[in-house]
Order: C-alpha cells, then structure tokens, then sequence
C-alpha cells in the first residue's frame, strides 16, 4: 500500500501522473493549498462573483470522506476555495497538469492526477487511495460527472468515486454549485457579475455497502 505522501509524490505507478523528481510531500501539498486558497478567494472581487456558502458544518465529519461536486467551469475553482477543507485532496484529470499555470497550481495544490483513457490503470490508482484515504484520515475531492458541464443541469454521475467511498467504507459529502449560465457563458462570450449558491450537504454514509450497492448510492447521491 502507497502512502497517501507516497502517492503524491513521485511515482511510477500505472496511470498515475506526477514529474519523476518533483517534490510533493503530503504537508508540503496542504501548505501550498492554503496558500492557493489565500490568493484565489481574491479573484472573486476582480471578476465581481459573490458566494453564499451553506452547511460547512457537514464536513465536519469524523475519519476520511468522499466529497462530490457538480463541475461547470474554471469558476468552479473560486467557489471551491471558499469550502475546501484543510485535509482534502482532489482528483483530476491528467490532462489537467498539462494545463500551463493552472495545471501548475493544482499540481501544487496537491491533486492525484488519473488516466481516464486506460480503466485498468485508474482503478489501481483509485484502489490505491481507497487504502491511504484511511491510513492518512484525509478527504477526497472527485467530479463524478467527470467533465465540465455548463448547461444549468447534471450529467450523468460516473461510479468511480462512489466505488472509492464503498471500497473504503467512508461517507459521501455531496457538494452543490448554483447554476452559472445567467452571468456567465463562454459560447455566447457572456461574463457579468453575478451570485454563486454552494451548499454543503448532508453526508450519506457507506458503512455496510457493498459492490452491489453502487448504482444505487450513485442515484441517490444524483437525486440529493
């Protein structure tokens, strides 16, 4: 079993992306996080976006989770630093770390990049933090529509992340983003300000599922 400091650091392991060399110790990731957050919670007073935040109190739960969100774009990531918690880390994917300054700050930030093209290869890295979520007590960030979508609506939720939650016995924090398309879109060159909802949700526990279970804690985490 990889440590979760093991995972983000450099590694040959199959499917999983990091520079052979750089170095990405786990307190280092969380220091540069909180930096991160620091200087992105700016950026909302330059682009005139507003959050109204609900029920931090939800990750306020006890050992490791599997937090979920909808993905609409790069605001997304203003809205994110307004509740991510310390001891989280997200999953990405590797084309992101190959996404010039952006691709830089969550690679310092600390994201476990996967391969989506190979199956095989993400499921042993998504095996693998199932094992270190646990060991290190931290929180895991997915997307489960797994791509961007900003047509107001959800997308089909993926299962890895919910497969992560059952393998590894932890709940699952859904976490929701109002809807960005009355101020902003980039088909239609639309950018005003505007006001962005994120509420925290209740988290739905996994103690006692298994396999079998899946599908249907992906549906009841899509309804929520």
């Amino acid at each position: 079993m990889f440590s979760l400091t093991e995972l983000l650091s450099a590694s040959t392991h199959p499917g999983y992306s990091r520079p052979c060399g750089f170095p990405a110790l786990l307190l280092t990731a969380f220091l540069f996080c909180r930096i991160i957050k620091t200087v992105v919670k700016t950026f909302k007073y330059f682009f005139g976006v507003r959050f109204e935040v609900k029920g931090l109190e939800n990750f306020e739960v006890e050992g490791p989770a599997i937090i979920v969100s909808n993905h609409q774009s790069i605001l997304d990531m203003m809205g994110l630093m307004e509740v991510l918690p310390d001891d989280c880390v997200q999953v990405g994917k590797k084309e992101l770390m190959y996404a010039g300054t952006v691709g830089l700050i969550i690679y310092l930030g600390g994201v476990i990049f996967i391969n989506r093209k190979s199956t095989t290869s993400a499921k042993m890295v998504m095996a693998e933090v199932a094992k270190t979520m646990a060991a290190d007590k931290v929180k895991v960030w997915v997307y489960p529509e797994g791509t961007r979508n900003c047509t107001g609506d959800l997308l089909p939720f993926k299962k890895g992340a919910f497969h992560l939650a059952v393998q590894a016995q932890v709940p699952v924090i859904p976490v929701v983003y109002s809807s960005f398309t009355t101020f902003y879109n980039p088909k239609k060159n639309l950018f005003t300000s505007g006001k962005i909802k994120v509420e925290v949700l209740p988290a739905i526990e996994t103690k006692g599922l298994t396999s079998g279970d899946v599908s249907d804690l992906t549906d009841r985490c899509f309804r929520t």
